[in-house]
């Protein structure tokens, strides 16, 4: 990967860390949500927590990493490289929303696919 996509990459994925992070201690965590989903089910904000709660709760963002960054190893080329960059963005989600089982093994070979050399040509 050349030095500049691996620099805008890093940035990329350290906002997408915060923002992940911003909406996990901001939405679902945040103790004031509880009385106002309460009164009020209908808002566009309870509704995301709930669906939230239940995406974290089946384990979907994990099996998503994973799904993505296994085919991102063994595929060549730039579309092996997209596929590692959305599997490192969907595991570092999974990492922060509680699926750690399977986002760790995401991540890590979505790392390792984002850092291989490319093969020289064969001639």
């Amino acid at each position: 990967m050349p030095h500049r996509s691996s620099l805008i990459l890093l940035c990329l994925a350290a906002l997408w860390l915060a923002a992940c992070y911003g909406v996990r201690f901001g939405l679902l965590e945040n103790a004031g949500w509880v009385d106002v989903c309460a009164e009020d089910a209908s808002l566009r904000a309870c509704q995301a927590r709930s669906g939230l709660g239940l995406l974290i709760h089946f384990g979907v963002f994990g099996q998503a990493a994973l799904a993505a960054s296994v085919p991102a190893f063994l595929v060549p080329g730039r579309i092996g490289w997209w596929l590692a960059a959305l599997a490192l963005f969907v595991g570092l989600l999974a990492l922060v929303f509680y699926s750690v089982s399977m986002a760790v093994f995401a991540v890590v070979l979505a790392g390792l696919r984002l850092v291989r050399q490319p093969r020289p040509a064969r001639a």
